[in-house]
């Protein structure tokens, strides 16, 4: 196994790559395939989830072949945590109207749960002709509650994943890939 070092206030942190970029592209473009005969001719409205999302979002709607709008929407659940708190808070709300809309909520990774389950309900209330949920990455054996996923890119082992949107205390979101992290406390000097 080959890791790649960074060092990020005072941790030292082992990256190893677990999904390439080449990967990701293939994947994401099939998402958007599916996506694309799901609706036909109808447009849909995707959700963005910030920040981890945004990557995500901007390579799937590319290869969508459908008409669409974003929006993105942030939620705080995490915080500088590496593991969410279960609490849900809307810290950017979308602006637009969705009511009779098709609604794609679009997520980086998908561990317990919590939130999509809850943005999911949020959403609802703005009555929207449909909502879906699309994941990149998924972390089934992290799930606490009941969640239907209509379009996962990668399910992956219960491992801190960084790159390609999702971050470490807001690092290294601009990796082209997906890596987990092993890290280390480093010594003060």
């Amino acid at each position: 196994m080959s890791y790649v070092e960074y060092k990020i206030k005072n941790q030292l942190l082992k990256v190893q790559k677990i999904i390439s970029e080449e990967e990701l592209r293939e994947r994401i473009k099939e998402m958007a395939v599916q996506i694309s005969a799901d609706y036909k001719d109808e447009p849909v409205y995707l959700v963005g989830i910030l920040k981890g999302a945004f990557m995500f979002m901007s390579e799937l709607c590319r290869h969508l072949t459908i008409t669409c709008e974003c929006s993105f929407l942030g939620v705080s659940s995490y915080g500088n945590e590496k593991t969410t708190s279960g609490k849900v808070k809307i810290t950017k709300d979308i602006e637009e109207d969705i009511e009779g809309k098709n609604v794609i909520i679009i997520e980086d990774i998908i561990d317990t749960g919590i939130t999509l389950s809850f943005l999911k309900e949020y959403m609802k209330t703005r009555n929207p002709k449909s909502i879906k949920i699309c994941s990149l990455l998924s972390k089934p054996s992290c799930r606490k509650v009941e969640l239907a996923i209509d379009y996962v890119g990668f399910e992956i082992p219960n491992e801190f994943v960084i790159g390609f949107g999702l971050d470490y205390e807001q690092y290294l979101r601009n990796l082209p890939y997906v890596a987990s992290v092993l890290i280390s406390p480093q010594p003060h000097i």
